[in-house]
């Protein structure tokens, strides 16, 4: 287990530079993106986008960080991670035969699938939080202000989301043994419900209506997840990580 977990903490460390790296000069960019949003809304081609546009305008920054922070960086960095890290945990092994010998070991079959489920969800959310967090001081720098605590609220329900790709890809991961097909298939998923989510009426039926800046915006003016989007997304998690196990306990070494 000893180089899974190296896996997972340069994962984690990576995961958390980028974003960091992402975030930093978005923030740092906003006052002269604040000078500009009446005439890229004018010239924004699609009604989604114009939408963004109206909600920076009426709440400033706070739509802004939801765009930049979470819609855009975590969403598309952390799908990124939350597949591979999936793929890497199960699938991969397989494909190379070391699975079978961390299976033949004298080790819980229950506690192998646990850590590779949980160091690979560390990776995934803990950067989200942890750049999050950098987000009152980097504002700061720009003579804005977010509440922390609002902030943590949106971080909870991006490492929500995220486990919910993590999970149904590691499901995946357990009863496949193609790793790279695994992957083509997850993030061509990604690329499609994505590019629907800026076409009318097909808007609805992306996965990115779940988390979008809209949620984020609901969010921070309550004061309070959304439970039953939250709960959708731990159940559907839950299920995932139920029938993963059930693949997974059934495998022979």
């Amino acid at each position: 287990m000893g180089s899974a977990r190296r896996l997972y903490l340069f994962a984690g460390i990576f995961h958390l530079i980028v974003l960091e790296a992402l975030l930093v000069p978005a923030i740092l960019f906003w006052p002269d993106f604040a000078k500009s949003i009446a005439p890229l809304k004018a010239l924004a081609p699609l009604d989604i986008v114009k939408d963004l546009f109206t909600a920076v305008e009426r709440t400033g920054v706070e739509a802004y960080v939801h765009i930049q922070h979470f819609f855009k960086g975590c969403h598309t960095l952390g799908g990124v991670v939350a597949v591979l890290l999936a793929v890497l945990a199960i699938s991969a092994e397989a494909w190379r035969g070391t699975l079978e010998i961390q299976l033949a070991r004298p080790i819980s079959r229950l506690r192998l699938f646990a850590e590779r489920w949980t160091g690979g969800a560390l990776a995934l959310v803990v950067p989200v939080f942890a750049t999050t967090a950098t987000l009152p001081w980097l504002l700061a720098r720009v003579g804005e202000r977010m509440d922390l605590s609002k902030l943590m609220l949106g971080a909870t329900h991006e490492a929500l989301f995220l486990l919910a790709i993590y999970s149904a890809t590691f499901l995946a991961s357990c009863l496949c043994d193609k790793p790279f097909a695994i992957a083509f298939v997850a993030l061509l998923l990604a690329v499609f419900e994505l590019s629907i989510y800026v076409v009318k009426v097909w808007t609805h039926w992306s996965v990115f209506r779940l988390a979008d800046p809209f949620v984020f915006e609901r969010i921070s003016r309550h004061g309070a997840l959304d439970a039953s989007l939250a709960l959708c997304l731990l159940a559907f998690s839950a299920a995932c990580l139920g029938l993963a196990w059930t693949a997974f306990a059934r495998r022979t070494p």
